[in-house]
This record gives C-alpha cells, structure tokens and sequence, in this order.
C-alpha cells in the first residue's frame, strides 16, 4: 500500500514538472479559453432581449442572472471534467506501439493516466484560478447567494465526479482502439454529443420533456449540467439531490469496470506493433 502511494505520488510530481517546462505556453492557452465566456454573456443578453416579449423575463424558469451563473459554473464543470487529448493519446499510443512501456513496466497505465490528469488539472487550476475568480466576482450579484453546507458539499462532489466520469468515458473511448486503431471519428461524435447532452451548450432544462427524460439517465449531464443545476436549485430537496450523486456515482463504478475490462481484454489481443 505505501510502496503503491510512493509510485503515485513520483508519477504525479513528474507530471507536474513536465506541465511547468511550457509554463508560458500553457498560461496563454488557458487565458484566452476565458474569451468566449465574454462571447457567450452578450449573447444570452440578446436572446432574453429578444426572444422574449417582456425584456429579461424568465425562459423556462431562469432569468438572465440565472442564465449567466448558470453558464459560468457550467464553464467551471468542464474545466474539471474535460480531456483534451486523453482518448487520441491512447490510441496514438497503441498504433504505434508505445503502450509496450505499460507492459512491460510494473506501472499500470490507466492509473498512471490518471495521475496524469490530476497533474494537468492542478496546473489548470493554479493558472484559471485569477481568471475564474474576476469573472465570478464582477457577476457576484447574478449569484443567489451562499447555498447550507450540505448543498456545498454536494457541489463540490459534483465537480470530483465529473472530473472521474471526464476522465474513464474518455479512456473508454481510448481504450476501443485495440480492436480499432482509429478513433477520431468516434472521438468526434463522442464530443458532439457531449456538447449538447451535457448542459455546456445550453440548460437540459430548455430541451423537450422527451429528450430530458432519456438524457437524465445518461452519464453526459454530470459533466456540466449538473454542479450549476445544484447551486441554482434545480434540486428541490437533499434527498432528490443525494439520489442523484448517488446515479452519478454509479456510473463511475460502472465505467471503472468497464474500463478495467476493456484494458485486461485489449491487452490479450494487442499484437504489438510498432516500435
């Protein structure tokens, strides 16, 4: 157990010393993802200005102040559940045979992979931070005030969850490059999808009663849809709102599983090309 916490913990200092060597690089790349929040604010203006006949009057229950916090914690979701890069890695990785290290080396790939991620996020994190924080100060009105603890609490549980079920749908997605080399196809639908089931492009709740109710039990609205859903109270009561942690929950398990099935079976039929 401490020899397994030892190799974490190196895998994660390596990872965060390989983030930092571009520093600058990184920086400016996570600064200018903030512009089309900008973007995003003018035009949910326009489309309560607009769409509606009384000017900022609520569509589907949320206000132009909901609409705003609401697509401000969905950008903070997707900062913890994105994986840019996680699934065309692994594919990259068996296509040429550079996953030969995972086996042949006592590290497991899918953990290393992980701490891989903690790392990139943490730098993430680290960066974001500033911006992230004038953002939400300057529409610190918008906001409908501190929530109680337990709603906190399951807020911030959300953002770890959809940070895990970020991290093993993408992995999946990867890991299906044993029986087909190429996934960027799958990939691209994969993202499409995500794009519009999570909630990143607009409320589950503006979608028609059909579609939600098929989407509420898909994995996708942990991803963005649901931490904003629980600070805006979407959630009437805590016990609707542990349920749903609880299905989210779930999923992670389940998709461990299938992850760890997946990687045992690709392994046996992985032919090692390459060099």
């Amino acid at each position: 157990m401490i020899a397994s916490l030892r190799v974490n913990w190196v895998i994660l200092r390596t990872c965060l010393e390989e983030r930092l060597v571009y520093r600058a690089d990184f920086a400016m790349g996570t600064l200018f993802r903030f512009l089309p929040i900008i973007t995003q604010i003018f035009l949910w203006g326009a489309i309560f200005a607009v769409g509606t006949s009384n000017p900022r009057a609520p569509i589907e229950g949320y206000r132009y102040q909901d609409m705003v916090v609401y697509y401000l914690l969905a950008m903070l979701a997707r900062a913890f559940s994105s994986m840019p890069g996680l699934a065309s890695g692994i594919a990259r990785d068996v296509r040429d045979g550079t996953i030969k290290k995972y086996l042949t080396q006592p590290i497991d790939m899918l953990g290393y992979l992980f701490w891989h991620r903690v790392a990139h996020k943490l730098v993430y994190y680290a960066v974001a931070a500033g911006p992230f924080a004038l953002v939400f100060w300057i529409y610190r009105g918008y906001f409908p005030g501190w929530p109680d603890a337990f709603t906190m609490t399951a807020f911030l549980l959300s953002l770890v969850f959809a940070f895990l079920l970020g991290f093993l749908i993408e992995a999946l997605i990867g890991l299906i490059s044993f029986w087909f080399l190429e996934v960027s196809s799958l990939l691209f639908i994969y993202m499409m999808i995500n794009y519009f089931l999570s909630g990143h492009m607009l409320p589950l709740d503006l979608l028609p009663d059909s579609v939600v109710s098929v989407i509420m039990y898909l994995p996708f609205k942990y991803l963005a849809y649901t931490p904003p859903a629980i600070l805006l109270g979407r959630y009437e009561t805590h016990a609707e709102l542990a349920r749903e942690l609880l299905i989210e929950l779930t999923w992670i398990v389940g998709l461990v599983i299938a992850n760890r099935i997946a990687f045992a079976r690709g392994v046996r039929r992985y032919g090692a090309f390459g060099g």
